[in-house]
């Protein structure tokens, strides 16, 4: 088997191989969009973009795709412009922006969506933080626009342990993605998470990422959704296979039963009718 070269050990390049999938996120969030106005979306912000994955893959979606990717971290966007921007074409590159900024007050032309995935808004840890990033994007959509933000909760949620997936990769050998809930405040509902990174030969990268952030809860996000201007707001569950396994697939929910983990969509408007939060 050949040996590991330190390109393929780059903690960015493990992380998109073991937890994004920008391409399908990119279907998915314009299927949202398409099933809630009828037509196709044309303009992306990416908000806590990292490496800008999702935008690359927004723009070669289709030709008329524009993308704009906001994060406070220069090193993120770097790699990114390099690593995901780079192998684009020209005019691709052309149809996105990478801005390093607070995505509380970072200025975008109005767009059609706004996606802030992989929990990243969590890293808002306060009523007045997220409330101030809501408020801001409710200013920056189109009257015909949607905010989608994912979520998850359940008792796993809190739990502290490690959850090992194994990761095949195209350029190497496979790897170890773990993924450890390494302590919860149940008084704040503040959570300390890490990846780390494990390969054939026995070596690791420990710590590779690591987050504390505010388990956010379905019942506060939508009321705060819709204190902050956003009059509908739908909830996308997670449906199951006949093994009780989750099937990946996403519908509109009025309940999501229980389960150790499930992992939900917000899909929010800002159009003027106002849901009712039960």
């Amino acid at each position: 088997m050949p040996g590991w070269s330190s390109s393929e050990r780059d903690p960015f390049r493990l992380y998109q191989l073991a937890v994004q999938d920008p391409e399908a996120e990119s279907t998915l969030i314009e299927g949202f969009f398409a099933e809630r106005y009828g037509r196709l979306p044309q303009r992306l912000r990416e908000d806590f973009c990292g490496t800008a994955a999702l935008c690359a893959a927004w723009v070669r979606l289709r030709p008329d795709n524009l993308a704009w990717g906001v994060d406070l971290d220069p090193e993120g966007l770097a790699w990114g412009q390099v690593h995901n921007l780079g192998p684009l074409t020209a005019e691709q590159r052309r149809r996105i922006a990478l801005i390093n900024g607070d995505v509380r007050s970072a200025v975008t032309p109005e767009v059609d969506i706004v996606a802030a995935l992989n929990f990243s808004y969590w890293l808002l840890k306060t009523r007045t933080a997220l409330s101030e990033y809501l408020r801001h994007i409710r200013s920056l959509l189109a009257p015909e626009g949607l905010l989608i933000l994912d979520v998850h909760g359940g008792p796993d949620a809190m739990r502290l342990h490690t959850e090992r997936r194994e990761i095949q990769d195209p350029l190497g050998e496979p790897f170890a993605y773990l993924w450890e809930r390494a302590d919860f405040d149940p008084l704040s509902h503040t959570q300390t998470c890490y990846i780390h990174f494990q390969f054939t030969d026995g070596t690791s990268l420990e710590r590779a990422f690591s987050y504390t952030w505010r388990l956010w809860t379905l019942p506060e996000l939508r009321e705060l959704l819709v204190e902050c201007g956003f009059g509908q707001v739908q909830v996308y569950g997670q449906g199951w296979d006949e093994a009780g396994n989750p099937d990946g697939c996403f519908a509109p929910s009025e309940r999501i039963g229980p389960a150790d983990l499930w992992i939900a969509y917000l899909v929010a408007s800002p159009e003027k009718e106002h849901s009712e939060i039960p």
